[in-house]
């Protein structure tokens, strides 16, 4: 990922060592507790927070880094969720952040938000929404609200929330909160989408060198050469679109003008990729791949689940047609080459 040369290798190793030995011990999703603690003593539950306010002072390339470990190794835990967004949002929005674990979501005028990623486990949850002076931020206990518990199709906690706005205090924030929150959260899924189809290249790599078929590995068949070289340049081209939106980011500390058409650029291409890779995958992995038993179904389920979140793959679509036409023939270079 963009920037990750620039990570301690140390703290990588250190990163994956933690969450492969809690996979060795639990299936995903299982003993969040555990771990959490387990984190948070590492310092890596508030891992980009200021120092000052209890957070271990690092930034997005150390916390890709560590969203990629976890996707690798299969664990599901809301690291992203809670220092990417919601301490991210209280910290923007002047508020004070303590040690509770949290989650954020958008509002809409009624007070409503739906699939809203780990509330199940949260104990407060950040709330963003439009009010009548502008966008407003409020750090409410998950007790305040009425949850429908609910899921993705990767199994992980996606609830709906209903607060009733006229008893909640809110903190006024720029509206380039609420657009970087919403770049943030794009993003944050890219990666992790990213991540899944990197595991899912390897262990379709290591299963056609592995398996023999009329007496010979399925490597050496050219369809299924075919099919694994597809995998790779889709999984390629999704992380170099997501390196390059990341990187655009961070350079303009989220503010470039640019961003939104490079971020779109990542989804859309994240969310094709998608496809491409769990189909192939799932074709030279051919019936095994398709049992409870066999890991593949551990990263495929969550692409296809992460790749629709903050946006489906429609909407990014959408988005990049939008600001193609209105470019138009003679503005497209210009379009996909521009910075600020």
């Amino acid at each position: 990922m963009v920037l990750m040369s620039a990570v301690d290798t140390e703290l990588v190793e250190m990163m994956s060592a933690v969450f492969a030995a809690h996979r060795e011990q639990h299936p995903p999703g299982a003993a969040i507790d555990e771990l959490w603690g387990r984190l948070d003593e590492l310092g890596l539950v508030r891992l980009t927070g200021p120092e000052e306010s209890g957070g271990s002072g690092a930034g997005w390339p150390e916390a890709v880094e560590l969203l990629r470990a976890a996707v690798w190794h299969g664990v599901r835990i809301p690291l992203a969720e809670h220092d990417l967004l919601a301490c991210w949002l209280l910290e923007a929005a002047g508020l004070a952040v303590d040690g509770a674990r949290r989650t954020a979501c958008v509002l809409d005028g009624a007070g409503t938000a739906r699939a809203v990623p780990w509330v199940t486990g949260a104990e407060r949850v950040v709330l963003l929404w439009s009010g009548d002076s502008g966008y407003q931020v409020a750090d409410v206990p998950t007790a305040w609200l009425s949850v429908s518990a609910g899921h993705n199709s990767a199994g992980e906690p996606r609830d709906e929330i209903r607060v009733d706005l006229s008893g909640v205090t809110g903190t006024s924030v720029p509206d380039s909160v609420f657009d970087q929150f919403l770049h943030r959260a794009a993003v944050v899924r890219a990666v992790q989408v990213c991540a899944a189809l990197d595991r899912i290249v390897a262990l379709s790599v290591v299963h056609v060198g592995e398996r023999i078929q009329f007496g010979r590995p399925l490597a050496k068949f050219q369809a299924v050469q075919h099919l694994v070289a597809d995998i790779a340049a889709e999984a390629a081209l999704a992380r170099a679109a997501t390196d390059g939106a990341l990187a655009e980011a961070l350079r303009s500390d989220w503010s470039s003008s640019h961003l939104d058409f490079l971020v779109a650029v990542s989804r859309s291409c994240v969310g094709h990729a998608a496809s491409v890779v769990v189909r192939n995958a799932h074709q030279v992995h051919g019936a095994i791949g398709t049992t409870r038993e066999h890991r593949l179904h551990e990263f495929t389920m969550p692409a296809l689940a992460w790749r629709s979140e903050y946006g489906s793959v429609g909407h990014w679509d959408q988005v990049l047609t939008d600001y193609a036409t209105t470019a138009g023939a003679d503005g497209l270079w210009a379009l996909v080459t521009a910075t600020d």
